[in-house]
């Protein structure tokens, strides 16, 4: 079924484009919200998103429905970095030998916070924070890959990664606390 949906959109029928953003809307959102948590951005950059899907369909070889969600995904993905690039919307740091941090004494008990207050936490962090995080544990991509897709070096992302950590480290000890 969705392999029809792909070829109709393909001859550029409304109707088909129509129905696929019915169908991966919200689906999509949640990937765009995870790296541009402003509203209004985010719509704006989810609405460019699927004019470039749209457009790619005509290169794009349907294979089966895992591997066309993740083509959709990618293309939400590295247009919200695009928009952050633009926007100067990126605060990425190297780190220096001599400015790092000591780790947290213990690890936090994950567990005991919901993944909804986790994913708030995430939206919460500093913009290069929130990247790299959904880029190395969302996407799955390494530091190398990461640094090129942002242009930095591969450090700069381990660095904003260990940096993401330590934060939403601090942040969910906090909440725990908050609760005894």
């Amino acid at each position: 079924m969705l392999r029809r949906l792909v070829e109709r959109i393909q001859q550029k029928d409304q109707r088909a484009m129509s129905e696929l953003y019915r169908r991966y809307v919200g689906r999509l959102s949640s990937v765009c919200y995870r790296y541009v948590p402003d509203e209004d951005d985010a719509k704006d950059v989810l609405q460019n998103s699927f004019v470039k899907i749209f457009t790619s369909m005509q290169n794009f070889e349907y294979h089966d429905e895992s591997s066309f969600e993740g083509f959709m995904a990618r293309v939400v993905a590295h247009e919200a970095l695009h928009f952050l690039r633009d926007r100067k919307k990126l605060m990425l740091t190297d780190l220096q030998e001599d400015s790092v941090r000591q780790a947290t004494d213990d690890a936090p008990e994950i567990e005991r916070i919901t993944a909804d207050d986790l994913h708030q936490l995430i939206s919460e962090l500093p913009d290069g924070y929130r990247t790299v995080v959904n880029l190395y544990i969302f996407e799955g991509y390494s530091h190398r890959k990461i640094a090129e897709l942002l242009g930095i070096k591969e450090t700069t992302s381990a660095t904003q990664l260990y940096h993401a950590k330590q934060l939403l480290a601090r942040r969910i000890k906090e909440i725990i606390d908050e609760e005894r």
